[in-house]
């Protein structure tokens, strides 16, 4: 079949060329495991399973990369499939694909690479949360204005505030893995929609290619999608966790805020303003993790409304994406990973303004509720008080006002010192009695970050293992190839 020259041009030639890059290794571990299983069920005759395997081993890698697209056949896959037969003639070639698809063959490629991906992000995820953890207890003690609605509201610390980032990278990796779980199943056998009258073993070349277990439905282990989203979705999901962190860092780092500064190796100034210190390295954080986003969603809208079948919008010209998505979320959280731990915070400037505004002024409201049995709606109504007609810088007209408000609105004046009343209204004394599980006294949030530490042990450990099976079924794979 000759190709129209635009159709080679436009469309075979760089899918040839992403396969090569993306897809020879596993579509040549499939061609061995799907050796294996013919073999071991005399669907092909140990003269004929040698030959192909021989001819499969002959085949390099390298000059498989090399090769450039002519035209002379379709894919990788029959360009690979031109080298088996060349490697051990025609008709024992053409056994290999007994009792298979290039529909089966692909969906179990996408798979293989996917879940490389996925703990590929996993991993750059976990480098984010030992530095955020670090970070975190670093500045148990740091006090600073946490903000709502863009405004001064609570005095919290740098450690709580890193501690619900923390938290909901926790989630993430829970997300994360379940997508890599969704993923590790082995459409192999499936063939082209309907499986095979041959009396394969898809549990055999499921188990020697790594995966869990077969996929179900025949149909369906062609046609769906939801694994590619759902891994998709997981990670949009991190990425918006993250992007609206690294926003608040950028804010933070303004001159008008002046609240956290970063290493020079993460920084670059100006071709012409010599003053300048610009946090490019987190600035291309937030770019690069915006740019992922964005991937991940034309990969939804690329599948959207298409049918339920085997189609190539789900196939050749969607999978680079998928990869270069993979690629930036990687990009994102090992950057951040890399320049959080050259933050440095201003302490005293961050306590300096915790207390402006009246940001402490519920805990008088709480105080007054506490100690002096007022109902909160009451305290709320006096505390509110104080905040319109005083000062913060006059805790003796603070006084006043408390005394004259509790009178008329509690039945009694409650009095206070100035100096009682400025230690009640201390940012540090408003974030110590906070102690309640997930707040940010020194005390909770030690504990907080002591289980964020074991939850990252063990989600590492997570990771470590599907390496290791997939290791091990890599090493099993060859054992068996070697064996036949």
């Amino acid at each position: 079949m000759k190709f129209a020259p635009e159709y080679v041009r436009y469309v075979l030639n760089e899918h040839f060329e992403d396969a090569k890059e993306l897809f020879l290794a596993p579509l040549m571990a499939i061609h061995r495991a799907h050796l294996v299983m013919l073999a071991a069920q005399q669907i092909v005759s140990p003269p004929d399973a040698r030959a192909i395997r021989d001819a499969l081993d002959a085949i390099s890698a390298d000059t498989v990369r090399q090769a450039v697209f002519d035209g002379s056949c379709e894919d990788l896959f029959f360009y690979v499939d031109a080298l088996v037969s060349a490697g051990c003639g025609d008709e024992a070639a053409g056994r290999l694909h007994t009792a298979r698809s290039r529909n089966d063959i692909d969906m179990t490629m996408y798979r293989m690479r996917l879940r490389e991906r996925l703990l590929d992000l996993l991993d750059g995820v976990h480098a984010l949360r030992h530095a955020l953890v670090d970070l975190a207890a670093a500045h148990r003690e740091t006090i600073f204005a946490a903000h709502t609605h863009t405004q001064p509201a609570q005095p919290t610390t740098v450690a709580h505030y890193l501690l619900g980032a923390i938290e909901q990278l926790e989630r993430d990796s829970r997300r994360l893995r379940a997508a890599w779980e969704t993923t590790n199943h082995s459409p192999l056998g499936a063939c082209a929609i309907t499986g095979t009258g041959f009396p394969i073993d898809r549990g055999l070349t499921s188990e020697l290619l790594g995966f869990s277990a077969p996929t179900g439905n025949t149909y369906g282990s062609i046609a769906t999608i939801d694994y590619l989203l759902e891994s998709a979705s997981a990670t949009a999901v991190m990425l918006t966790g993250v992007g609206r962190l690294v926003q608040d860092l950028l804010t933070w780092s303004t001159a008008e805020f002046a609240y956290v500064r970063f290493g020079d190796g993460f920084v670059q100034t100006s071709s012409i303003m010599p003053q300048k210190r610009n946090p490019v390295a987190i600035e291309h954080a937030r770019a690069i993790g915006s740019k992922a986003v964005g991937q991940a969603s034309a990969i939804a809208l690329a599948v959207h409304n298409t049918p339920f079948g085997d189609i190539v919008d789900t196939e050749d010209d969607l999978q680079p994406l998928v990869f270069t998505m993979f690629h930036d979320a990687v990009r994102t959280t090992r950057l951040l990973a890399a320049a959080l731990p050259t933050a440095t915070f201003d302490a005293a400037r961050l306590e300096a303004r915790a207390g402006n505004g009246w940001t402490t002024v519920t805990e008088l409201a709480d105080t007054l509720t506490r100690e002096h049995g007022v109902s909160f709606r009451t305290a709320h109504a006096i505390a509110a008080r104080v905040s319109r007609e005083a000062t913060p810088a006059s805790m003796e007209q603070a006084a006043a006002v408390l005394a004259a408000a509790s009178r008329e609105l509690a039945g009694r004046p409650i009095v206070y010192e100035p100096a009682q009343l400025a230690e009640v209204l201390s940012p540090r004394r408003f974030v110590t009695v906070r102690a309640t599980p997930g707040g940010p006294a020194p005390a909770e949030t030690a504990r907080a970050l002591e289980a964020a530490r074991d939850v990252l042990a063990a989600d590492e450990r997570w990771v470590a293992s599907r390496r290791d099976a997939l290791a091990a079924a890599e090493r099993k794979l060859k054992e068996r190839v070697a064996a036949i």
